[in-house]
């Protein structure tokens, strides 16, 4: 089972800012200034989600487990994407941007389960597939609304279009993941810090 390759603050802080000025960028009609120089890690081809929160709410998420290039431009486009389409919300504007809490989750690759034993609530995200459904939740999600491991799972299921519980059937297969979890308010970062 492989593991995200660690970042430090760095590295996060940069994804950070890339993600922003992805935003940023679109909704002013310039170009991105993306870094002169980008680490090796962050040249790797790992999948990514960007979740925005705004007052704490969600405000939009979108990702991918499927990246098909490095991981600096898989978070530039999914920032984009959490923000403008979602089609959960409308899209982000200028004005409500520094409202805006960016969260990035650098995601593992997944392995099927054997057992939902091996779920751990707050370090596994859950991935369901049956038939052409899908469901994805990450691991910071159980965690923010306080659910065992079956409720996880039943909420994986809704999020695939599937009943609670269909996660019990044989047919439905069961994909694990980790994430590393990192955000402007945890890294002291926000609108306009002017990392290049």
């Amino acid at each position: 089972m492989t593991k995200v390759v660690g970042l430090n603050d760095a590295e996060k802080a940069l994804l950070l800012y890339i993600a922003r000025d992805s935003i940023t960028s679109a909704l002013e009609g310039r170009p991105p200034r993306l870094p002169r120089e980008i680490p090796p890690k962050l040249l790797e081809p790992y999948g990514a989600f960007v979740t925005l929160h705004k007052h704490e709410q969600l405000r939009g998420c979108i990702g991918t487990f499927h990246p098909e290039g490095p991981l600096y431009k898989t978070v530039f486009e999914m920032a984009r994407s959490a923000a403008f389409n979602d089609p959960r919300f409308p899209p982000v504007t200028l004005e409500e941007l520094p409202e805006i809490d960016i969260e990035i989750s650098v995601l593992s690759p997944m392995w099927r389960a054997r057992s939902i034993d091996e779920i751990e609530i707050g370090k596994h995200g859950i991935y369901i597939v049956r038939g052409i459904n899908r469901g994805v939740l990450l691991p910071q999600v159980a965690v923010e609304y306080g659910w065992d491991r079956e409720t996880f799972l039943d909420h994986t299921c809704l999020k695939a279009g599937l009943p609670p519980g269909c996660w019990q059937d044989p047919e439905t297969e069961i994909y694990l993941f980790t994430a590393e979890i990192f955000s402007e308010k945890e890294l002291g970062l926000g609108p306009g810090s002017g990392i290049h």
